[in-house]
């Protein structure tokens, strides 16, 4: 008798131009961020057109331009005048230094067809050494030594292979359950299972509570001007004894 009542209690109808549902909608434009950002990528999706001889582009490389030449000149002029000079070139750091250098670069090159010709080593392929080698890789060779046996195939009806599969099949059996083993004795509470989740959520779709609302729970304020408090107030005054 009560299912048809029980369904259409479940059924909320909300119309689309209620006031509620349109500053909902208001709200949710106001603080969208993409349609907050939206012409600022339509403008960015347009690109920009900017000369070479623009005034800006000008600006900028004219400032380059002084800043480069002033940090390449700024050493320079942080060293002018106190450079006093040494008694002789030994005592220079800057001409030791370059004398120390040039010594390196020399011997350098000086010993660079030697370090060339280090690698390149001649042996005659007849050598004793060489012969001698190649019989030793020959005796330790491990595959000439080793001799690899035919391959046997087994039947797949034979008793041993049937044994196999099923001590295989019990070994995988107790791998695929060896993360239950640790749940044995475990007490579960039914507290967030499924069921109860489901229970609570049918419990608040039906409570009559929720779903109503009390009429001296709205908020109302009558009018002070209508007729019928003037109609009212006059009455009252006419009425009292004071």
């Amino acid at each position: 008798y009560t299912e048809a009542w029980d369904a259409d209690k479940k059924s909320i109808h909300v119309m689309p131009d209620t006031p509620d549902i349109l500053l909902a909608k208001a709200n949710a434009a106001n603080v969208s961020h993409k349609l907050y950002v939206q012409a600022w990528e339509e403008t960015k999706k347009k690109g920009y057109d900017m000369r070479a001889d623009a005034i800006p582009i000008k600006t900028a490389k004219a400032s380059r331009d002084i800043a480069s030449d002033y940090k390449y000149k700024e050493t320079h002029e942080k060293e002018k005048g106190h450079y006093v000079g040494c008694p002789s070139a030994k005592e220079d750091p800057k001409l030791a230094w370059a004398a120390r250098a040039m010594a390196l670069q020399n011997d350098r090159l000086y010993k660079k067809a030697y370090n060339d010709s280090k690698t390149q080593i001649h042996i005659p392929v007849d050598a004793l050494s060489v012969q001698a080698a190649k019989e030793c890789q020959n005796l330790v060779s491990d595959v000439d030594y080793r001799q690899y046996l035919h391959q046997w195939t087994c039947l797949p009806d034979q008793n041993d292979v049937i044994h196999a599969r099923q001590a295989y099949d019990l070994q995988s059996d107790n791998v695929y359950k060896s993360d239950l083993e640790w749940l044995r004795g475990i007490g579960w509470l039914t507290e967030g299972s499924v069921d109860v989740v489901k229970a609570k959520k049918a419990q608040e779709l039906l409570n009559d509570r929720l779903y109503r609302t009390r009429p001296e729970q709205l908020k109302f304020t009558s009018i002070t001007d209508s007729p019928d408090v003037v109609l009212a107030k006059t009455n009252s005054m006419q009425l009292s004894d004071v």
